[in-house]
């Protein structure tokens, strides 16, 4: 009997630390990181912004995708598209309006495994104040030991397509520049 009974603790100490293993906490490394926008430009051309400071977190192990989560805050004005005189029209009202609305945000809902490296991430963006449903297509890349510093990472590639007018971001809808807005997100991440 006494034996049963140490399998039993021996199964539960094993499964206690199988869950505390299940997501490991990362910190987004700021400098691996792209936050990338592409919109159509008047018919041109597919324009290219980004954003340039953010914070965050996520929660993930590669064996248990379903315990994953991610948050993220997104300085507006850190907005650039390489060029002064549009990066200020775009921090302006007629679309960020960067003062009143200095950050926007993206918190996980759920997060569920679709292929052997792919899944998808459903959440929460707030933009303007308005927060939407948002769906990210994710492809996990890898997860080792950064060879430089020795700290362990990991590194996704995600998108989606969001349409800007539905957070009120809705200048130049529908008369030339684009309403949909591919969002292309390169994230690597320190395990803390």
């Amino acid at each position: 009997m006494k034996g049963v009974k140490r399998a039993i603790v021996l199964v539960a100490s094993l499964n206690a630390f199988a869950a505390a293993q299940a997501a490991d906490t990362y910190a987004i490394d700021p400098v691996h990181t792209q936050v990338l926008f592409f919109v159509n430009h008047l018919g041109y051309s597919n324009s290219q912004g980004e954003f340039l400071k953010f914070d965050g977190s996520y929660r993930f192990h590669p064996a248990d995708w379903g315990g994953a989560s991610v948050n993220v805050t997104i300085d507006t004005a850190s907005l650039s598209m390489n060029d002064d005189a549009w990066d200020k029209h775009l921090k302006s009202p007629d679309f960020f309006n960067v003062e009143k609305y200095p950050q926007m945000s993206f918190r996980s809902t759920k997060v569920e495994k679709i292929g052997d490296n792919t899944g998808r991430i459903d959440g929460e963006l707030t933009l303007l104040g308005v927060t939407k449903p948002v769906t990210l297509d994710v492809r996990f890349n890898k997860a080792a030991e950064f060879p430089t510093n020795k700290k362990f990472k990991s590194g996704f590639s995600a998108t989606t397509t969001i349409k800007r007018s539905e957070w009120g971001l809705s200048y130049g809808v529908p008369f030339g520049i684009g309403d949909d807005v591919d969002i292309r997100l390169e994230v690597e991440g320190f395990r803390q």
